[in-house]
């Protein structure tokens, strides 16, 4: 019984280190591309304060933001200046989005401008400006996941995080473990 308390011990210990050295990586942490949906539940409407919405998120480079509207009343232009931007110009777009469900893949940094092409919509505050940052920096201290984090995954609207490779091999890792533990595998 001791030799079984002991081997449990072991394996637990062994469990743990794997998870840690998986986790830390010599103090790189992987970046999960986040998916940002533009004005959360509302989607790109009137009625949703963009200015609200996007004032505590971060848009980093390989991130994606999300439009959704309803495509046969509404559109979206992407300006390049600032000016543009602030007066509602669009008369000389980057790209025009009008599909109703659209992707913008935020590939570089800098500043993206988007406004609704009904000039009305967009002086009435329906426009968005997106700083895409770059990607994070290694962090010194390590991450912490909360096993609610994984348990709510990600949600149809607001931003969601891909969960990648690395957490998948952790979990299965665990499984393994614990079966082992259980002795329903060899």
């Amino acid at each position: 019984m001791m030799a079984k308390a002991m081997e449990i011990s072991f394996m637990m210990v062994m469990a743990m280190v794997v998870i840690i050295s998986m986790s830390i990586d010599g103090g790189k942490m992987v970046q999960a591309q986040v998916h940002h949906v533009v004005g959360g539940d509302r989607g790109w409407d009137l009625n949703s304060d963009l200015k609200s919405w996007s004032s505590n998120r971060f848009f980093r480079v390989g991130d994606n933001i999300w439009f959704s509207y309803s495509g046969p009343q509404e559109s979206i232009s992407e300006l390049r200046t600032k000016e543009e931007f602030e007066s509602c110009d669009i008369t000389n777009p980057i790209k025009m989005y009008t599909d109703g469900v659209n992707k913008v893949d935020l590939n570089g940094e800098g500043i993206r401008y988007f406004v609704s092409s009904k000039p009305e919509n967009c002086k009435n505050g329906l426009k968005l400006h997106v700083e895409v940052l770059p990607k994070s920096q290694p962090q010194s201290q390590p991450n912490i996941l909360y096993v609610s984090d994984l348990a709510a995954g990600p949600t149809p609207f607001g931003s969601a995080s891909l969960l990648g490779p690395r957490l998948l091999s952790i979990l299965v890792g665990c499984a393994l473990v614990l079966a082992n533990i259980l002795g329903l595998v060899c």
